[in-house]
């Protein structure tokens, strides 16, 4: 959120003076919201009911669509605030219309209603293979989780993710999807990725970026003596493809480009800043709804 919002310009904080436990982020143009703040459900609420935070049934969806529809029509709201350090709901928070408004979070797909109110939408789409392998350095190296406790809770957790976020993506006007790479062979790693960009074609002030020709379909290695890259090299694709009965481009990446994730998610900063550009012209005081699953 902060790489996206920074092309807008000033870096995205907590709120000044605030609760320190706030999940909202602040710039000169830009407010992203958790959507975490929306769970219904504290985590002992959660545990009493036997559900996850995934479902449906812990999240105030009413709440959600009312602030989003309130902040988009330039009136201040009263957000709650889920803790992720105690797990409680604490006391909600002040948070006025900015120019451009990003919900972040599980579910900014899933109701209709929300849905409706947003200028473009990303899903991020990890694959099972990274998401495995990104937990266990993060869980293990720097928490202290044993293998077969983070195992217990990726399958736990599985069921819901497949009922309620995943399916979320067939809306998003763009995907990210972040997949090994297909460069070294049998690497579970996570460290070398393979990114695409999957973008809907269609979508109001929203151009899909292209390789050299648009339309086409493309496949390039570069030339490793004039583009820096590391061990095992880089590839780039181009081309058209239907995606849950759309027609989008993709844009794909694999390997390593000094940081190809980063790469990948400037060029939607880039997308995104144009977008709210293109919508400003016409919209002179409509503020810019984004989300990310």
């Amino acid at each position: 959120m902060r790489r996206l919002t920074s092309v807008f310009g000033g870096a995205a904080e907590p709120p000044k003076g605030g609760n320190p436990d706030s999940n909202t982020l602040i710039s000169d143009t830009t407010t992203v919201i958790c959507l975490d703040d929306y769970h219904s459900l504290d985590r002992t609420g959660r545990k009493e009911k036997g559900v996850t935070a995934l479902d449906p049934r812990a999240n105030d969806f009413d709440l959600m669509y009312e602030q989003v529809k309130e902040l988009k029509e330039g009136k201040a709201v009263e957000k709650p605030i889920y803790n992720h350090v105690t797990g409680l709901l604490d006391p909600p928070e002040l948070i006025n219309p900015p120019k451009i408004l990003v919900i972040e979070g599980l579910h900014p797909m899933f109701d209709q209603r929300v849905r409706d109110l947003l200028d473009f939408s990303i899903y991020l789409d990890i694959s099972n293979e990274v998401k495995f392998a990104w937990k266990i350095q993060r869980d293990m190296a720097e928490r202290g989780h044993s293998l077969e406790s983070i195992k217990a809770s990726i399958e736990a957790r599985k069921p819901d993710f497949e009922a309620y976020i995943d399916p979320q993506k067939q809306y998003a006007d763009a995907v990210i999807e972040v997949l090994p790479t297909q460069l070294i062979p049998g690497d579970n790693e996570g460290k070398i990725l393979r990114v695409k960009l999957i973008m809907k074609e269609g979508v109001k002030y929203f151009s899909p970026v292209y390789l050299f020709d648009e339309g086409s379909t493309v496949s390039w290695i570069p030339c490793g003596r004039k583009l820096t890259c590391s061990y095992p090299g880089i590839k780039f694709f181009y081309g058209p493809d239907s995606y849950y009965g759309h027609e989008v481009s993709v844009l794909e990446m694999d390997g390593q480009f000094d940081r190809l994730d980063e790469l990948i998610y400037t060029i939607v900063g880039l997308k995104i800043r144009d977008l709210y550009e293109q919508i400003t012209a016409t919209k002179a005081s409509a503020p810019l709804q984004a989300s990310k699953a």
